[in-house]
């Protein structure tokens, strides 16, 4: 995280004071290289540091931030957009230093987790921070937990070569199939060209910038439903909600937009219209933000054995952001080549991911992550993978 910070304080401070394209592209190369050390790390922070049965609320306090980070920027773009003088921009870049700075701060001061101090041989001092987080000295049982997983881990010499084994197969699976689904829902589509989308389909100028800010709001308020509901109906409830909610939403929104800017349509929306489209897509920003958005980085943070953590979290965050990458590179072209098809094409990967939930997502609410071999082993379909021996070592 420490790391991370200080990248993501040199990206800004450079973006800031760009004098050239080239000095952009450093300053973001730079953010790219703080948003993945920050990606691979607090998630795993955040799990291995809550207790499991609020493993879920604390974990989304990760997204929380994100959302809330995606909602200022809002309206910091908005705001900068009237700055006079042309360097309303070098504001908006540059104030990505403020949360960079409270990052860096966190992370001298927050403490190591548990698990990373038993992994290091540091029992007492992991002893110690464990009675702290959790507010009691009774804490031996889950001590000893990780003492035996630790243990385990360490007879793993390769986790990338151990986490291609049979065994570690439904995790490897979850950890491409799950961020890449999270992308695939078209959640970056809305959030990176909101603007540009709102325009189109006529809002002004200015009233597209606000519009998406509106979809922010809703993004941070949906976000916390999540966070109040996870650790109560569960990760598959959230998810499959999520997925129908944003199915339909997509479908009518596609209806819309084709129906009125198809081959026979007039090519504009009245603003009865347009601020439907608005309503629909604030509804599918809603369902994101309480199932995919968070549960996206949840799940993943949770089910892996701590001989393949960082592995699994790594692979994670590199194939959310090859998605992200790719989706933001094809986005435009796509939607000049299909128009309002694209949003057909992606509520087709959304009814895939949510059957995908249905039938191979195992619910994850409540378990200890040093227990969670359990639960691949009780699954219909993922349980021929997992012996029992690594059952009872887990």
């Amino acid at each position: 995280m420490l790391f991370g910070g200080v990248a993501f304080l040199l990206g800004s401070a450079i973006n800031g004071i760009s004098m050239n394209v080239a000095m952009l592209i450093i300053g973001r190369l730079l953010l790219g290289v703080g948003v993945g050390f920050a990606n691979q790390a607090v998630p795993l922070y955040l799990s291995e540091m809550a207790p499991a049965q609020l493993r879920g609320a604390l974990n989304m306090g990760f997204q929380m931030a994100t959302t809330i980070g995606i909602l200022v920027a809002g309206l910091v773009n908005y705001g900068t957009a009237t700055v006079k003088g042309g360097y309303g921009w070098r504001i908006s870049v540059a104030l990505a230093a403020v949360p960079t700075l409270i990052m860096t701060v966190g992370a001298i001061v927050l403490p190591d987790t548990p698990n990373s101090l038993v992994e290091r041989g540091l029992r007492v001092e992991a002893k110690a921070t464990l009675q702290k987080i959790r507010g009691t000295e009774d804490v031996d049982v889950e001590l000893q937990d990780m003492i035996e997983a630790s243990e385990a881990s360490k007879q793993v010499r390769h986790p990338w070569q151990s986490i291609l084994r049979r065994e570690h197969r439904p995790h490897l699976i979850m950890a491409i199939a799950i961020p890449a689904f999270q992308q695939l829902t078209g959640i970056n589509v809305i959030m990176f060209y909101a603007p540009v989308l709102f325009k189109t389909i006529g809002f002004g100028n200015s009233a597209s910038l606000m519009s998406a800010v509106i979809s922010g709001l809703v993004n941070v308020l949906a976000t916390t439903v999540s966070i109040a509901t996870v650790d109560k109906f569960g990760r598959r409830v959230l998810f499959f909600e999520g997925g129908v909610q944003m199915l339909v939403s997509q479908v009518a929104v596609g209806a819309i937009l084709g129906t009125f800017f198809g081959s026979a349509g007039t090519g504009k929306l009245s603003p009865a219209l347009a601020n439907l489209v608005l309503t629909l897509i604030c509804i599918y920003v809603a369902a994101f933000a309480w199932s995919w958005g968070p549960l996206g980085w949840l799940v993943p943070s949770e089910i892996f054995p701590m001989d393949i953590r960082s592995a699994g979290q790594a692979i994670v965050v590199g194939v959310n952001f090859f998605f992200t990458f790719i989706i933001a590179q094809l986005f435009l072209m796509a939607l000049c080549h299909l128009k309002a098809g694209l949003f057909y094409l992606f509520a087709a990967f959304v009814l895939v991911m949510t059957l995908f939930v249905v039938f191979l997502v195992p619910e994850t609410k409540g378990v200890p992550i040093e227990e969670m071999a359990l639960v691949w082993k009780k699954h219909w379909f993922w349980k021929k993978y997992i012996p029992e021996d690594h059952v009872r070592t887990a």
